[in-house]
């Protein structure tokens, strides 16, 4: 594929579940929007209206985002993935090695990043310094504030 987007099976189910959401209820909703929008009369000075409009064009744009991705998507089998190294679908486990704190992630697609603090994607600055590295490796990370941090990676698993 020529884009092809890697992506876990949770994230895949949590794209799909979003697109659903988008088609028919947020487009229901917004329908009702400008239903009552019009009602109000002038077009041209209605706020509401343009507001409804605004709303509807944005739903609409993810949607052409979401159908695009969901169609170039390889998901991950958990029982292909290669423990050895550092890939989308593992969970990994690094040791901060100037503290010694340890820290376990899942590593994920950005597409499919979530606000969960158990979770790094492959595109974030750690997540890109990981992906391919294998237990015992150590990596140095240039983090945003501009410090480089240091990374051993101690275990990777499905």
């Amino acid at each position: 594929m020529a884009n092809e987007l890697v992506m876990t099976k949770e994230g895949y189910e949590e794209l799909v579940n979003e697109l659903n959401i988008l088609k028919t209820t947020r487009r229901a909703d917004i329908a009702e929007k400008i239903k009552i929008a019009r009602g109000f009369g002038d077009l041209s000075e209605n706020s509401e209206y343009d507001e409804a409009k605004n709303e509807q064009a944005i739903v609409e744009a993810r949607i052409v985002v979401l159908e695009k991705q969901l169609k170039n998507v390889k998901l991950v089998d958990k029982a292909d993935l290669n423990t050895g190294a550092v890939s989308i679908g593992t969970t990994v486990t690094i040791r901060d090695k100037e503290f010694g704190d340890e820290m376990t992630y899942r590593f994920i697609n950005s597409v499919e990043s979530s606000m969960d603090m158990d979770t790094i994607t492959d595109e974030s600055p750690v997540g890109k310094a990981l992906l391919g590295h294998k237990v015992g490796d150590s990596v140095q990370v240039a983090v945003p504030s501009g410090e480089v941090v240091e990374y051993e990676i101690i275990e990777v698993k499905a």
